[in-house]
Parts: C-alpha cells; sequence; structure tokens
C-alpha cells in the first residue's frame, strides 16, 4: 500500500484493484483487525471501489455497438447504451 492508504495508482488495473478490496472485505469481516487498521483499510477499500467504478465506466464508454442497416449490411458503430 502507499502511504496515503486512499491514494490508488492510475495504472492500478482494474483486477489488481478488485483482488485488494476483495482481500480487504475478508480482512474487515473476519473481525480481526484492529480498530485503527480497520478504519485504514476501510478508508482504502472505499478508494478501490471507486477506482473500479470508474475502472467500469471508462471501459463501458470504449465499448461500441454495430449498427446493422435494413440491407442486413453494418453502418457504423455507435456507442454502447447498458442500463
Amino acid at each position: 500500500m502507499a502511504d496515503d492508504p486512499k491514494t490508488i495508482p492510475a495504472d492500478l488495473s482494474f483486477e489488481d484493484a478488485l483482488a485488494q478490496l476483495e482481500q480487504i472485505v475478508s480482512e474487515l469481516e473476519s473481525g480481526q483487525a484492529p480498530l485503527e487498521r480497520s478504519i485504514a483499510i476501510y478508508e482504502r477499500g472505499a478508494a478501490l471501489k471507486a477506482h473500479c467504478e470508474a475502472r467500469l465506466k471508462a471501459a463501458q464508454l470504449r465499448v461500441e455497438k454495430i449498427v446493422v442497416g435494413a440491407d442486413g449490411q453494418a453502418r457504423g458503430a455507435e456507442p454502447a447504451e447498458f442500463s
């Protein structure tokens, strides 16, 4: 972890951030961490959650759908819509 537990490197992959978040959840659920550590890793977990959400949003914006015309031919691509 960095000096500031809330500082997440911008290049941290979604998968690595999620793995760290899973470790934090496991440690918090165990109830074995002292109070100060629990607070610090909770703060890190909140930062990792925000990082994961931002990475997912960026991936969502990069996904495109192929638009097919009435003749069955591809007309181009548009941003995908997610509900």
